[in-house]
Formats: C-alpha cells, structure tokens, sequence
C-alpha cells in the first residue's frame, strides 16, 4: 500500500485546512488508517484514527472538537479537517495504515504503512 498526503500549508491561528491521504497499490477499505504528526525535536504523536468502514473513529484529547477525520473508500482516500487551527498544531503530518482489527492504533508501532508526510506551520 503506497500512501501520499497532501493539503498541508501555511495558515494564520484560526484557519482550516484539509489533509488528504490517497492509497494505491491496494484498496483500503479493511484498513485502519491513522493520522500522526511530528514537530521538530518532538517524538510523533498520534492525532485520529478510523476504522476501515468509517464507523469508528479515535482522537487524541488535543484535536478533540476541532479535527474530524473521514474516508472515501469509493477514492482509497482519507482525510483530516482541521479546524480552529493553533500554532502547537505545527508539525509535519503523517497517514498511516494498518489492517483492521490491529490493537494498537493510537501508537505507530501499530502501523504497516506510512506516507512520507505534509507540513503544516500555523503561524501569524
């Protein structure tokens, strides 16, 4: 499964933006696909996670009430909109995936898969 992110930028406090992951190479919709992120000096973080139906979703208590993450499996794609966007919100943002039923999600030992990640720097 190849995984590639895009949509990340430069924002003010405040502002949306939406990450996509697009998968090839496999369809994902048995897979668990996670977000993690990483600002410098920093280990990488869990953020969301959903599973491979889109039923169930998970969040890290940071981004709980402003992130959603979501999946189109008609276009092997996943995505997380980020909203009311925070400077400790910068970090390069990674997709990963994993087959469902994998218990440990919110760590990235749990993870197969994993996109080579998109900036995302929330500034003024």
């Amino acid at each position: 499964v190849r995984l590639v992110e895009s949509g990340g930028g430069l924002v003010q406090p405040g502002a949306s933006l939406r990450l996509s992951c697009a998968a090839s190479g496999r369809t994902i919709s048995t897979y668990t696909t996670g977000w993690f992120r990483q600002a410098p000096g920093k280990e990488r973080d869990f953020v969301a996670a959903i599973s491979g139906s889109g039923v169930t979703t998970y969040y890290a208590d940071s981004v709980k009430g402003r992130f959603t993450i979501s999946r189109d499996n008609a276009k092997n794609t996943v995505y997380l909109q980020m909203n009311s966007l925070k400077p400790e919100d910068t970090a390069v943002y990674f997709c990963a995936a994993t087959m469902d039923g994998t218990a440990a999600i919110m760590k990235g030992s749990g993870y197969r898969y994993w996109g080579q990640g998109t900036q995302v720097t929330v500034s003024s």
